[in-house]
């Protein structure tokens, strides 16, 4: 099942299914045309996992973490389906990095591995923007990670049984493509990240984690379209501008 969360032609926010091409609400059908794409979830952090691909950690020069690496993402990054995004200014390298956003269905603390997948709603495709500019600068990635619209996601929330556990995720820049790899080659799977992060903090409905990206991060500029697009899920697409 896919769920998307759409402006309807009214202008009311709500949480239909796609079927068929289309979005459902209850009796109504609604082509993509007639309605506006919103951000799938309001989380209220996204949790994100640094180096956990193996090939992305030796395209940096870095080991492979022992234990999740994580950072934390504020509502402000988050950007919806085909939104126009402005880069920083003054700014040399922005970096694309395509990421499984898993979405968590419940408030939750201390979860077991063996029960993790019980409190996931389901997945979202990511685009971890990152400034490299200021991240090389400072320890906690405030400037490098946090800034506004550094959180594409959507379009979509996929149900779990939706996306295989060896989904293709790739990512494309103008039609090019820079990333190409499948989610069970994460260092560290969803019930291990679940289970770590928890053990540290409370997850609210609709948080997000971001679980990591694959080899073939890349520069973003200006008139750039990329689309993310995760097996299971569909894809996420942006243009951005500066």
């Amino acid at each position: 099942m896919l769920w998307i969360r759409f402006k309807d032609p009214a202008g009311c926010v709500q949480i239909g299914e796609i079927r068929a091409g289309d979005v459902f609400l209850e009796d109504h059908r609604y082509s993509f045309e007639e309605v506006e794409i919103l951000p799938p979830t309001n989380p209220t952090k996204i949790v994100c996992v640094g180096l956990n691909y193996a090939d992305h950690a030796e395209e940096t020069g870095r080991e492979p973490p022992s234990r999740p690496s994580l950072f934390l993402k504020p509502p402000n990054t988050v950007a919806a389906y085909n939104e126009t995004i402005t880069l920083l200014p003054n700014i040399e390298r922005i970096d694309h990095e395509a990421e499984l956003g898993v979405v968590i269905g419940k408030r939750c603390r201390n979860v077991l591995e063996e029960d993790a997948i019980s409190v996931v709603k389901g997945y979202t495709c990511v685009n971890d923007l990152s400034n490299r500019d200021d991240q090389r600068k400072e320890q906690n990635w405030v400037r490098g990670k946090a800034f506004d619209k550094s959180a594409p996601i959507g379009p979509f929330i996929a149900s779990p049984d939706t996306v295989p556990t060896d989904a293709k995720i790739q990512l494309r820049n103008n039609g090019k493509t820079m990333q190409n790899s499948s989610i069970d080659m994460m260092i560290f799977n969803i019930s291990e990240l679940i289970a770590e992060i928890t053990a540290y903090m409370t997850l609210e409905p609709g948080d997000i984690i971001s679980t990591g990206t694959p080899a073939g991060v890349g520069p973003i500029d200006h008139g750039d379209i990329v689309e993310i697009e995760i097996e299971g899920i569909g894809i996420l697409k942006n243009k951005y501008k500066k």
